[in-house]
């Protein structure tokens, strides 16, 4: 099967779809938004129908390569068209379709998005933005070129707690920042051998449009479709980018940071198929104005995690919530646990009352009281996009902040590969000076 690196893909996927210009809408009102839904599964619903909660949406088309995840989502929309083959969608609809959300498994992110936004489409795309560092670049180039509006599914970003702990952070409250300590204990891993067992493919998959521009496998049940995928090299980016894109998010928006300098993963050696179950990853960021003249990032998961350190110790003898973020200041810690719990400052061994400074807070980011309810809550990064489709807002987690984050969680994952060794990221020309590590920054694309 003919294989083609990443660099050449938006041009093949261009050409192999027939796209051009004359396919973006024409004539959407300016008070609705037609919207179409590429992957369909739980994330997929569910960002579908906080999409829908907008008044102004109208869905109008819907695909899946699971027929049986397909006739749900319909039952949802009676009124979209349903298709198997985003390309085929994107083609037959393009006029009618005004903004495009993506929820596929990372792998087939950036061929969905970029396919959109060559044909000029705002699109929502879970996280992580991308499964390769070159894509991450490629869908932010292309954002900024046609001047789209985008947004990444990091709903958190729009919620109460974290944009509080963002406005402490840069209010001084702890100085200057030198070192962050992140962690989930999920495990989006898998430390055993492939399997050697082929089963038959499902009557309701497609699977051939399922692996897309991944390389070919044979069909195993449960191993990899619907749910399991992000534990493989070939689809997902392990925990830290299913939970590390949350975690990190908040400190390395509130710090306002770039790039790191260098990165290195304490893990088990690569058995290259499933990503490692258990990864320590440590970054050096150079300085912002928040952070001191280096910034050291720590982030652990698996199973037990995070390992033990003075600076996760709490007062009174209390546990660490199961997932969260430590800042780690001059003038004390900011614990921000994951998620919906207020942030808490700690000094000299002991909590601080911080009641004033929030209501500060909340008053100069017009919070208003806080809200800790999923439910409601979820959907305002959704009808953000909307609104800003529709002219009336402007996303807070564009792709241009977006791809960053996302390259500084996939350099994370690279340096899996090499366990122990520290690698050295050049951020201008976007390669390690470690050569045999830049094989890993962009993937080969099968054609399917």
């Amino acid at each position: 099967m003919q294989r083609r690196k990443f660099i050449q893909s938006s041009a093949v996927l261009a050409a192999t779809v027939m796209m051009s210009k004359c396919a973006t809408a024409k004539g959407r009102p300016a008070d609705r938004l037609r919207t179409a839904h590429i992957g369909l599964g739980f994330q997929g619903m569910s960002d579908m129908a906080d999409i829908a909660s907008h008044p102004a949406v109208e869905v109008v088309a819907l695909c899946d390569v699971d027929a049986s995840i397909l006739a749900a989502a319909k039952a949802e929309q009676p009124g979209a068209r349903t298709f198997t083959d985003y390309r085929e969608m994107l083609r037959e609809m393009g006029e009618e379709i005004d903004a495009v959300i993506v929820a596929t498994p990372d792998h087939s992110h950036a061929p969905v998005s970029l396919m959109a936004m060559e044909m000029d489409k705002p699109v929502y795309c879970q996280k992580p933005l991308t499964h390769h560092v070159s894509e991450a670049r490629e869908m932010d180039r292309v954002a900024r070129e046609r001047n789209l509006v985008t947004q990444m599914g990091i709903q958190v970003h729009s919620f109460y707690d974290y944009r509080m702990a963002t406005e402490l952070i840069r209010s001084g409250i702890i100085g200057k920042v030198h070192t962050v300590r992140a962690w989930s204990p999920k495990n989006w891993g898998y430390d055993g051998p492939p399997p050697t067992e082929s089963d038959p493919v499902p009557e309701t998959l497609d699977w051939n449009l399922w692996l897309g521009t991944a390389p070919q496998r044979d069909y195993v049940d449960g191993q990899y479709h619907p749910t399991n995928w992000r534990k493989y090299l070939d689809y997902g980016c392990g925990t830290l980018g299913d939970m590390g894109v949350h975690i990190f998010d908040t400190p390395y928006n509130a710090l306002e940071l770039d790039v790191p300098l260098t990165i290195v993963n304490q893990c088990r050696e690569p058995n290259g198929y499933g990503f490692p179950e258990h990864n320590e990853v440590t970054y050096e960021f150079p300085g912002t104005d928040y952070t001191g003249e280096r910034l050291k990032w720590v982030w652990y998961d698996g199973e037990g995690a995070p390992a033990d350190h003075e600076e996760l110790q709490l007062p009174d003898g209390d546990a660490l919530p199961d997932q969260g973020a430590m800042f780690i200041g001059e003038k004390g810690r900011l614990l921000l646990p994951h998620f919906m719990q207020e942030p808490r400052l700690i000094v000299e061994g002991a909590y601080q009352d911080i009641q004033s400074e929030m209501a500060d807070a909340a008053a100069s980011l017009d919070l208003g009281e806080p809200i800790r309810n999923y439910e409601s809550e979820s959907p305002k990064h959704y009808h953000q996009f909307v609104d800003a489709c529709l002219g009336k807002d402007e996303v807070s987690a564009p792709f241009s902040y977006a791809a960053r984050l996302t390259e500084v969680i996939l350099l994370g994952v690279v340096a899996g590969r090499f366990p122990g060794q520290t690698l050295h990221w050049n951020a201008k020309s976007a390669r390690f000076d470690e050569e045999e590590a830049n094989q890993y920054l962009a993937g080969d694309y099968r054609v399917f």
